[in-house]
């Protein structure tokens, strides 16, 4: 299990490629990628995301664990970034080894719904005028999390 808190970009290619090498007897690995998107309203021209770095690397590293107990998995993988991210930037990358693609699939999923609702991370989007706004939870994120 690893987990990094990085301002860096990251090889997604070169991280899959790692993360599948890695793993013995693992039948199922699975990837997810997130992006930054554009804001609806189409101003935003950056997110910036803050966080504490030793409560941060240990959240992760508790739910991570966590993961590795409720399924069956041979190995996972986190990766969020921080700082400044524009549209299109890679911010975070989940990636889940294991025997049956089940377990692969679905810690994955609870690892992905964990960091987009409870991961303590602060975002904050920049909009091309320069006027800044927190971004606000989401019901719908929160309602993701509930079925784990």
């Amino acid at each position: 299990m690893r987990i990094k808190v990085q301002e860096a970009p990251f090889d997604l290619g070169a991280e899959t490629e790692a993360f599948a090498d890695a793993v013995d007897g693992a039948g199922a690995v699975v990837t997810f990628t997130g992006v930054v998107r554009e804001a609806d309203t189409g101003e935003m021209a950056a997110m910036e995301i803050e966080h504490y770095p030793g409560m941060t690397q240990k959240a992760l590293e508790k739910i991570a664990s966590e993961a590795m107990t409720r399924w069956d998995l041979a190995d996972a993988l986190v990766i969020h970034r921080y700082g400044r991210l524009v549209p299109g930037d890679r911010i975070m990358m989940v990636a889940t080894a294991a025997r049956h693609r089940k377990d692969a699939f679905e810690a994955a999923e609870f690892l992905m719904d964990y960091l987009k609702s409870r991961a303590p991370f602060w975002k904050k989007e920049v909009l091309k005028g320069g006027a800044a706004e927190w971004v606000a939870a989401k019901d719908a994120d929160e309602d993701a999390l509930k079925r784990w």
